[in-house]
């Protein structure tokens, strides 16, 4: 909600306000002064109402304001969500070491007053589709090339795999403009190998942009920015400029949730595990009524992390339950920080055998 001064008082309120201060009736006040009190009160009431339904963003909008969506796309692991969150200022997509971290379409909005730039960061498109989830990243990846503006295709500054041509030939079927994205080029022992690796790029399609970054260092991201608003259209915002995404609160606590496990966990859990929020409890400031003491605004989740075997489950609870419990406090911390305010986590682990290759499973889990 936008901040906005407190409405002014009403006529009959300003008249006996005068009164106290001036030791007049209302009857003694000229019908000169009343009119103006009027004029007064309707021009402040009007800029109130304006103010209170104005846009709750306060960025200048510039003149030829560009606006458009931008799909991330690449295989596994190249740092497709390092990037967009770098690009942001803001932890949103999830990161890990692991590979196909990312398993839903994420919508970051990044706003300055020349341009909105929506990026889509996509799971990665990957050839091994062994299992129903693979199959269902995989479309949820292309399916993010529809109706985009710009598409930021990105690779490792010293590996190309058989995975980057598989994105290749799809960003080949489309006419979509597409910026090759040269990431962790600051790991490049001789920084002119990059040059050649450019003309290689180059040779295989036609990029309208090619920009060597380091998503993880913020190089050169002020020029890619740059380059991203060049190919946008000049449109009116999309959301709000002082959005940052359009996905919800409950589904941004699962990411975290689901992040801590796979850090903590590592080679133990890879993949075989989802977070479900069960229950998501905002409850205001408030006094106990049992204690009598104020207590502050809290937001209380639930969350169920569903695994596919009972070792797993042995895995994630951890030597006593220490490691669930450092998993808690590690995600609690993360959502009080994105979501500014005080939160209360439970979490429940889970079996749930074959989960990841059920299609029934994975619609109700929201794959």
């Amino acid at each position: 909600m936008h901040n906005h001064t407190d409405l002014p008082p009403n006529n009959e309120d300003s008249a006996n306000d005068m009164t106290e201060d001036t030791h007049m009736t209302p009857k003694q006040v000229d019908q000169d002064s009343a009119d103006t009190l009027n004029e007064d009160f309707a021009s402040e009431n009007d800029l109130a109402i304006e103010e209170f339904f104005a846009p709750s963003s306060h960025t200048r909008i510039a003149d030829n304001f560009k606006a458009g969506y931008v799909a991330i796309v690449g295989r596994p692991n190249v740092g497709k969500s390092t990037l967009m969150n770098h690009l942001l200022g803001q932890k949103l997509s999830i990161t890990s070491r692991k590979p196909q971290t990312t398993r839903h379409r994420i919508h970051g909005i990044l706003s300055n007053h020349e341009m909105q730039a929506v990026f889509v960061d996509t799971p990665g498109i990957h050839r091994n589709e062994v299992r129903a989830i693979n199959e269902r990243m995989n479309k949820a990846a292309v399916s993010a090339l529809v109706d985009v503006d710009l598409v930021l295709f990105v690779v490792d500054s010293d590996q190309w795999r058989d995975d980057d041509l598989l994105t290749l030939q799809k960003l080949g079927d489309t006419d979509l403009t597409v910026v090759l994205v040269i990431n962790k080029s600051d790991t490049l022992k001789d920084k002119g190998s990059v040059l050649p690796l450019i003309e290689t790029f180059n040779d295989s399609f036609d990029f309208a942009d090619i920009v060597p970054v380091s998503a993880l260092k913020n190089q050169n991201l002020d020029r890619l920015q740059e380059v991203i608003a060049s190919h946008l259209p000049v449109a009116d915002p999309i959301y709000d400029t002082e959005q940052i995404t359009d996905r919800s609160e409950r589904f941004l606590a699962s990411e975290i949730i689901r992040e801590k496990i796979m850090r903590s966990a590592g080679d133990e859990v890879p993949y075989d595990l989802t977070v479900q929020i069960d229950a998501f409890k905002d409850e205001p400031a408030h006094v106990d009524p049992k204690t009598g003491r104020p207590r502050k605004a809290c937001t209380f989740i639930d969350a169920t992390i569903y695994v596919e075997r009972g070792g797993q489950k042995a895995i994630i609870i951890g030597d006593k339950g220490q490691r669930i419990k450092q998993v808690g406090m590690d995600a609690r911390k993360d959502m009080e920080q994105l979501f500014d305010k005080k939160i209360m986590l439970t979490l429940w682990v889970k079996v749930k055998r074959g989960w990841s290759d059920d299609e029934r499973a994975l619609t109700s889990l929201g794959y």
